[in-house]
């Protein structure tokens, strides 16, 4: 059985986006963390998954929130990715353009992509929880992709 080092070792062999997710505290803050686990699952409906760790602050705020925003870093972002997977929690929107999407989640203003979602459904995996949100809205800026791959990021430019 390998253990978690090789686990990571070999999964960071699978090239991923790097994205923003996003949605409100019940104060009406906005917050977010950066996700590389991300996936699209249907088409019918339109239905999106990202996974989340259940320790992770945003984790419940999310879940209890019942929407939210993913923004698909573009090869210029990498500051950004930083900023949401390390940068002090409340400063990560501090000065930074966005824009309130259908649900009432933040997009980042420079994303390459971006979809808004409601909670179809939680599921239980392990340390994280997979959520499936249905898209009610969605849309493309123009560049190429922040990429994540052996542990650190890379750019893809088109």
């Amino acid at each position: 059985m390998p253990d978690e080092f090789e686990f990571r070792d070999v999964m960071g062999h699978f090239a991923t986006g790097v994205t923003v997710v996003a949605s409100r505290r019940p104060d009406g803050a906005p917050y977010g963390l950066t996700v590389n686990s991300v996936a699209s699952v249907s088409l019918q409906p339109l239905l999106v998954l990202v996974c989340l760790d259940r320790e992770a602050v945003s984790h419940d705020w999310i879940v209890e929130g019942g929407v939210f925003a993913i923004s698909v870093l573009s090869s210029r972002d990498e500051a950004l990715a930083r900023r949401f997977s390390a940068g002090e929690r409340a400063q990560r929107f501090q000065d930074l353009p966005h824009r309130v999407a259908a649900t009432g989640s933040p997009v980042l203003e420079e994303a390459l992509a971006w979809l808004d979602c409601e909670i179809r459904d939680i599921h239980v995996a392990g340390d994280h929880s997979i959520v499936v949100g249905e898209v009610v809205a969605c849309g493309c800026g123009e560049g190429g992709p922040l990429v994540f791959y052996g542990g650190d990021y890379r750019r893809i430019d088109p």
